[in-house]
């Protein structure tokens, strides 16, 4: 075969996603903020889109499709849907000590640790503000100052100081020295316990101010292994103390805070704002969106009017089409993505009525696959408009990602969600005697009897992922405790 040029014709088939359609699929992803922040940027750039209603005018100028231009349809903003018990279909419908322990040996806090956001201060001020308040009223000379606000800069929520002294010191130019003199007064402010490097500095740091820090409570706060594993014997050798003293020394060290600085805001959180709101009416259940968390865009009509009769030339007639354009499609990509969260919420409520009524134990196992064929969607869809969705109910307020999880047989012939699992495990650990804890081997007995088809293994996997010790851990954390 000769090697000479030549032009061929193929004529081929091929799937392009144009860059309106991207923006689409990358829209029902986007959570309530980024869904401002979006619509935000569009308001910025196109002048004829605006929040809320406006007066429109039809006029002459006005295109023909003008109709289709409009607002998006009222049932955009919001939509309430009464769903039957029996009719939630997309048819019918258009979130102690030995803890302390295993965080030190584990050599570091974990999140599960931090106290509860309804906990936290919101409006005070942040744990840095605090901190520097005090720096600010406080006798410190002026390189102590910088010295000390640079460190109080790179504490973490908690209170911790992981950053290395001689990294700081070499960033400021700073010795080593007034370095820490400058962390010794950053742990001499309130709350006491900040600053700190380790679990053990702070606990130490806590028993100092309380005058308690003598050469036995200081074996004991050195040795916190030995107290998540509940060595009782063996601590009581290296603090040399009776029980009575051991037993008073563990009250101490329990009433120390190990988080200090999770008293203060860490920031100025955000409060979640659900996407869909869901409470009971009469037999079944009334799913509407949540009108406080969806911009209404229309389209100013009279504007456009106005700007096309001033324009001199087919350049800007052209770049107010296109700006219309854009406009209504963003109003209706908007509108989808409503309509898409909602029918997806509620085949969710649908399949998982067990929880909203009886709660976590009657949660059955989904998967996205099943509520996509029930919607008649893609399940990369329903991944996308589960994502950074969340739905307030009665029994508080949960992602839709929630709600997907496997599960493993169960005598009702129906299957029984791992998180039902979890909480039937956790109820029964909570409620053994400290004196008869139970195996893994004993909680799959109990379950088996219950119904639930699991094996001592896939007990002690389930028991594990919600941070339940082994029987012999529970039996030393009991121990102590009783103490």
């Amino acid at each position: 075969m000769a090697l000479t040029p030549r032009l061929d014709l193929r004529q081929t088939q091929s799937l392009v996603m144009t860059p309106q359609l991207q923006q689409a699929i990358k829209l029902l992803a986007l959570s309530n903020l980024e869904i401002e922040t979006f619509v935000g940027e569009a308001l910025e750039s196109n002048p004829l889109l605006e929040i809320g209603d406006v007066r429109r005018e039809q006029g002459e100028d006005t295109p023909p499709e003008s109709p289709e231009h409009d607002s998006a349809p009222d049932t955009a903003g919001t939509e309430a849907l009464d769903v039957p018990e029996r009719a939630l279909d997309p048819e019918a419908a258009p979130g102690d000590i030995g803890d302390w322990g295993r965080a030190a040996t584990a050599g570091g806090l974990s999140g599960d640790d931090l106290p509860d956001l309804e906990n936290r201060s919101s409006d005070g001020p942040t744990l840095a503000e605090h901190l520097a308040d005090q720096v600010g009223a406080a006798s410190f000379s002026a390189s102590e100052a910088i010295i000390a606000l640079r460190i109080i800069g790179e504490l973490d929520e908690a209170g911790y100081l992981s950053t290395d002294l001689g990294h700081i010191a070499k960033e400021l130019g700073a010795s080593p020295d007034d370095v820490e003199d400058a962390l010794l007064l950053v742990q001499s402010l309130d709350p006491t316990g900040v600053g700190a490097r380790s679990l053990s500095e702070c606990l130490a740091l806590q028993a100092k101010e309380a005058n308690r820090y003598d050469p036995c409570m200081a074996a004991l706060i050195d040795n916190l292994d030995l107290v998540a594993r509940g060595e009782v014997a063996r601590l009581k050798r290296l603090c040399g103390v009776d029980e009575d003293d051991f037993a008073d020394m563990l009250a101490e060290l329990r009433s120390y805070d190990p988080k200090p600085g999770c008293r203060y805001g860490g920031g100025r959180e955000a409060a979640i704002v659900p996407d869909v709101l869901l409470s009971p009416k009469g037999d079944g259940w009334d799913i509407r969106l949540n009108e406080a968390s969806l911009p209404r865009l229309v389209v100013n009509r009279d504007y456009y009017v106005e700007l096309k009769a001033g324009a001199r030339d087919k350049a800007a007639t052209a770049w107010l089409n296109e700006q219309l354009g854009e406009a209504d499609w963003l109003i209706r990509a908007l509108d989808q993505r409503q309509r898409t969260i909602l029918k997806t919420a509620a085949e969710i409520v649908k399949r998982q009525e067990g929880f909203f009524r009886e709660g976590v134990t009657a949660m059955r196992p989904l998967t996205l696959r099943e509520v996509a064929e029930a919607i008649e969607m893609h399940e990369s869809t329903v991944s996308r408009v589960t994502s950074n969705k969340y739905l307030a109910c009665p029994r508080g307020t949960f992602e839709l990602k929630y709600f997907f999880s496997s599960g493993v047989a169960a005598a009702d012939g129906e299957g029984a969600s791992s998180e039902a699992i979890k909480a039937r495990i956790k109820a029964l650990c909570d409620a053994e005697d400290p004196k008869k804890v139970l195996s893994d081997q004993k909680l799959a007995e109990l379950l088996n009897e219950e119904g639930f088809d699991l094996a001592r293994r896939t007990v002690a996997k389930y028991r594990e992922a919600i941070g339940i010790g082994s029987s012999a851990q529970r039996r030393r954390e009991k121990k102590l405790k009783n103490l």
